[in-house]
């Protein structure tokens, strides 16, 4: 094992909010959920000062360590290896939260399936995370979430009771087949964009309630409740600028996310997104990538767009 050793946040709430920070958007942000009385506690709490992200739902607690991932990245292509210790994460449950009390628009939960009490049941819900998103709807938030692909049958027992409380249901194309059993890649690698739609409408029909974004190399589909369906390519990024790939499903996200929380057209919400993951690959750290809103979009002048990925939508 050899190249430089580089100590960032991660997590897909925290990638988000800082990704929004450096994009430079006027949108008050907040960061919920538990770190340990610790080193890596202490530089959370410093990093989301510095981005000026509220931590008042960010509570420290003595009775776990902060959460922490090893991500070892191929040096030639990015791909990633993840080992992680669920640490503070496994014990947060949100009851510190009162959504009665902020002015945020949107509440993103994740990363589910590494959560230990929120994935757990719960006997009106189904689990704990569906009855913390419910209980942000109640209180007029959207709801968004984010899982993590793992080779595991949990799918359906921990994110499909989240579903019916989701309004933005954001994956990748390993998690969307994982939860609906349908096949995205065929055997030669190619992404079925058969699969991919029925996936989105599987979802849908699994209660997401606004519309479901699911993203891969290739790029990024939205389906909507309404019926309106949007592909989008991705950027051509050489080899050459790719320095890691840890975090650009999150700088995905992030670009998702912004765009329908300022009520943008589904495309343009898309372009941004594939920009944004663009942006993230250029650093080995989850968010050290990620520019101004308008350096990003600019990346589409600089790399272009892959080939449509099918004729005609």
């Amino acid at each position: 094992m050899t190249g430089p050793t580089i100590t960032g946040t991660g997590g897909s709430p925290y990638n988000i909010l800082v990704n929004l920070a450096k994009l430079g958007v006027s949108i008050p942000l907040h960061a919920a959920g538990l770190v340990g009385k610790d080193s890596f506690g202490e530089f959370i709490l410093t990093d989301c000062k510095k981005h000026k992200i509220d931590t008042k739902f960010l509570t420290v607690s003595s009775g776990a360590p902060t959460s922490y991932t090893d991500v070892m990245t191929e040096s030639k292509g990015g791909n990633r290896t993840f080992f992680h210790n669920q640490g503070s994460n496994a014990i947060w449950e949100g009851a510190d939260l009162d959504f009665s009390k902020t002015k945020a628009k949107l509440f993103h939960l994740g990363y589910l399936l590494l959560m230990e009490t929120l994935d757990g049941p719960d006997n009106k819900y189904g689990t704990k995370a569906a009855k913390l998103l419910a209980a942000a709807q109640s209180a007029g938030l959207k709801t968004s979430i984010d899982t993590v692909s793992e080779d595991s049958d949990r799918f359906e027992s921990v994110i499909t009771p989240a579903l019916k409380y989701t309004d933005y249901c954001i994956l990748n194309e390993i998690e969307a087949g994982k939860i609906t059993g349908f096949k995205i890649r065929m055997d030669d690698g190619k992404l079925d964009t058969v699969a991919l739609r029925h996936a989105a409408g599987a979802l849908l029909q699994l209660g997401v309630g606004e519309l479901v974004v699911i993203h891969f190399p290739e790029g990024g589909f939205v389906r909507t409740r309404k019926g309106e369906d949007v592909l989008q390519s991705s950027l051509r990024v050489p080899a050459k600028d790719i320095v890691g790939a840890a975090g650009a499903g999150d700088a995905f996200c992030t670009g998702m996310l912004l765009g329908l929380h300022e009520s943008w057209e589904l495309k343009k919400c898309l372009e941004t997104a594939v920009c944004a993951a663009a942006a993230c690959l250029s650093h080995a750290s989850c968010t050290g990538g990620m520019k101004s809103l308008r350096s990003i979009q600019a990346l589409a002048s600089k790399y272009k767009y892959r080939p449509k990925l099918e004729k005609d939508l």
